[in-house]
């Protein structure tokens, strides 16, 4: 497979790298290219004792921070610390996600627990720490999208699924809402004249512990499904270029979406992605954008 690799981030000694979900999957391989090429990292995890073995594990310049992104109280002492103790921050990875399977569950603040994990968390964050990252040299925020995007709708009439609900469909939403948030931040990034770049990836299909783990309480044939789907998909080193490319290679634009090539962008190479009419919408942008800002108490832009 050719293409663009890890081997190809530039050095990163300097900058100031936040990466949510660190502690497995795609953001702990995020974290350890980062830290192999200089950076200093923060992990911000739900688990720190799982945190810090993934520290132990990926070595360099890396500290552990707790932040549960489906709690705005654990979301706002997380920021309020980090901003005093790093004032400039080069780069954020939105990567940490919840999917569920099963019933519906909600977030520490009531809302449907994969839209207020994968979305409104990260929304909430950014905001929290975007005065950081203004003073930072050619800074980034990478959100983390999903092929399942495409297939999903928003409505706005029952946002947090509370009708009909299917725990599928609710991850797609909240990739979607993931995804238009990505957009919609670099359209008021750019009328604001801010230098901060916000730019996208979706791994495609990738092997990481999130499926395994949303079909746990299916018992052993659940399970044995989850792990024979995933041997059909892609490493996670592999799934993880889109969001490390998005996250480092200079020039990258504002609005940029990358994903895989091949196979309707559920596997190989990196290249530009492309979202869905929904997403890319901006009357939908910025009707959600009103409604994260509602929802959260974050206000920005």
């Amino acid at each position: 497979m050719t293409g663009w690799t890890a081997d190809r981030i530039p050095d990163q000694h300097g900058r100031v790298a936040v990466v949510t979900g660190a502690n497995s999957g795609l953001g702990l391989v995020t974290a350890t290219e980062l830290a192999r090429r200089g950076a200093h990292v923060v992990l911000a995890v739900r688990d720190t004792a799982a945190g810090e073995r993934a520290a132990r594990r990926i070595g360099g310049d890396v500290e552990v921070r707790e932040l549960d992104l489906a709690s705005l109280a654990s979301v706002r002492a997380f920021a309020a610390k980090l901003a005093a103790d790093h004032p400039a921050i080069d780069l954020l990875v939105n990567n940490a996600g919840a999917v569920l399977l099963g019933p519906r569950r909600t977030s520490a603040d009531g809302f449907e627990r994969q839209l207020g994990t994968n979305m409104l968390g990260h929304f909430a964050l950014t905001g929290l720490l975007l005065g950081n990252l203004g003073v930072a040299r050619e800074a980034r925020v990478v959100n983390l999208s999903s092929i399942t995007h495409k297939y999903a709708h928003l409505d706005f009439d029952d946002l947090m699924y509370e009708r009909n609900y299917r725990a599928a469909a609710a991850y797609g939403r909240s990739k979607l809402a993931t995804t238009i948030f990505g957009i919609e931040l670099d359209r008021r990034l750019r009328a604001a004249g801010s230098p901060i770049v916000s730019a996208l990836a979706h791994p495609g299909i990738t092997r990481t512990n999130l499926t395994p783990r949303a079909w746990e309480h299916r018992g052993r044939l659940g399970q044995a499904i989850a792990w024979l789907g995933l041997l059909a998909t892609q490493p996670v080193e592999q799934g993880a270029l889109p969001q490390l490319r998005a996250a480092t290679e200079p020039g990258v634009r504002g609005g940029q979406f990358f994903g895989p090539a091949g196979l309707w962008e559920t596997r190989g190479r990196v290249t530009d992605a492309r979202p869905s009419r929904e997403a890319s919408d901006p009357v939908v942008g910025k009707q959600l954008w009103v409604a994260a800002q509602e929802l959260t108490g974050v206000s920005y832009l």
